[in-house]
């Protein structure tokens, strides 16, 4: 009994206060040995850290240039990607000019040249035009600001919001990879050493977009969101709404982290104190161009392993039919009373649901449904596209629904592999699968039912 009352007053005096008071005198202390008997030949530098440190972690300025740099970082993707996106796409356009005709010569039957080009070569060179230019963006610029420095300031600014939910500050950095690519993040949540912390930011890494979801995202907002502006102030709405979808994927992270901190993965947050790294000039060859396209080119190379059957699959079902109506409009046909329910239609769930391999497929895939072509299509330009979205009904709502479902559904299928590799178990996995699916699912249902309610629409 008497070890049971010594272990509760351990508990008492183990607070977070005491801690980071404990952390607090012996950073003093150090501080002042180190003045006594250390001599700096370049104080000037350590002076510059400390009064930067100021600015980047402070209270209230911390936040405030935290939203701004990812709204710099968002618009620089955003508006520098469209250019060399489209140029891409014309190009492995003209090469489908010249592949039809060899097919042509060599008299392929219809079906081989519909695998091969029409679902293989257009589904894996869409995944190429449109994820290779953001991440050519991204990639470098994100490295950039990771090795000058700033990086470990997010973590610090963080860590106090972590905490209150019973996560991880580190959570932070992994949640910032996930805006590349999810399946990257969920190994880097290594770097925490705590089990229990390590898996809430693996079941809550898919709440941020990654690459794959930018396509969808951007040509989302840019189309409806963003519609009455053109130039420049066109990029700045379309980034403004991004910034608003990333933050309400963020707000959903510390939500559900919460939850699982008082359900599933019950405990107390682990002390984490960061030393934070001096500022440093990057190493542009080295470290940030070097890194970002190894980073790209993976990244690239995985998505186009998983796209390619994912687009064989699309066109085998477009192109396979039962009486007169195909495999696809028939799902399509099943899946509509739901998808009006939410919101959206039949096409647009059975698109992210072919897109479960890869979430860069699932807007040809929706135009394929949508044009009833048969095979993934590509339209001229962005005024068609959103013609089509029209015809089929698409209003403010929908779009809106779709960019929502697009930010919280389940992780494809590259990173619920990674998932299992990491956990060793189905359960988890499973779990990563049906939490951000019931989310998902819930937030667009609340959002229709109460506009239709309110008459909004």
């Amino acid at each position: 009994m008497r070890i049971e009352e010594l272990f509760a007053e351990a508990q008492e005096l183990s607070t977070s206060k005491l801690r980071d008071d404990i952390v607090q005198h012996l950073y003093d202390r150090s501080h002042k040995l180190c003045g006594e008997g250390i001599t700096y030949t370049k104080s000037n530098r350590d002076t510059r850290t400390e009064k930067l440190d100021e600015i980047f972690t402070s209270p209230i300025l911390g936040f405030p240039i935290m939203l701004i740099m990812l709204g710099v970082l968002f618009y620089l993707t955003i508006a520098g990607a469209n250019v060399p996106s489209s140029m891409i796409a014309e190009f492995f356009g003209f090469l489908e000019g010249y592949i039809t005709s060899f097919f042509a010569f060599i008299h392929a039957p219809d079906w081989l040249h519909g695998i091969l080009v029409l679902g293989l070569y257009r589904g894996t060179t869409w995944v190429i035009s449109v994820m290779l230019p953001p991440m050519a963006i991204f990639f470098p610029s994100f490295a950039l600001l990771e090795n000058y420095g700033y990086l470990p300031r997010v973590a610090f600014n963080m860590d106090r919001l972590f905490k209150r939910v019973g996560a991880h500050g580190k959570q932070s950095l992994t949640m910032a990879m996930g805006f590349g690519c999810n399946a990257a993040a969920v190994i880097s949540t290594r770097i925490i050493e705590s089990p229990r912390e390590r898996m809430l930011a693996i079941l809550t890494n898919n709440f941020v977009p990654c690459n794959g979801r930018w396509g969808t995202l951007i040509v989302l907002a840019s189309l409806f969101m963003a519609a009455n502006f053109t130039g420049g102030l066109k990029s700045l709405v379309t980034t403004g709404v991004i910034v608003g979808i990333v933050l309400f994927g963020i707000i959903v992270t510390f939500f559900v982290s919460w939850a699982l901190s008082k359900t599933l993965l019950k405990g107390i947050p682990t002390h984490y104190t960061l030393e934070l790294p001096p500022y440093r000039k990057p190493k542009i060859f080295d470290t940030v161009i070097r890194s970002s396209l190894t980073k790209s080119w993976s990244v690239l190379v995985r998505a186009v392993k998983v796209a390619a059957p994912a687009a064989i699959l699309t066109w085998v079902f477009a192109n396979l039919y039962i009486g007169d109506t195909s495999i696809l409009m028939y799902a399509v046909e099943f899946l509509d009373p739901f998808g009006k329910l939410l919101g959206l239609d039949g096409y647009i769930m059975l698109a992210f649901i072919l897109g479960l391999p890869a979430n860069e497929i699932v807007l040809p895939i929706l135009l394929m449904g949508y044009l009833s072509t048969g095979s993934l299509t590509e339209v001229d330009n962005l005024v068609d596209l959103k013609q089509i979205f029209l015809d089929h009904g698409w209003t403010w709502l929908t779009t809106l629904n779709v960019m929502l479902f697009s930010l919280l559904h389940y992780p494809c299928g590259t990173t619920l592999l990674n998932i299992y590799k990491e956990t060793k178990s189905k359960k988890w996995t499973f779990l990563a699968f049906l939490i951000p699916t019931v989310i998902a699912i819930l937030v667009p249902l609340i959002i229709t039912q109460t506009v239709r309610y309110f008459g909004l629409l």
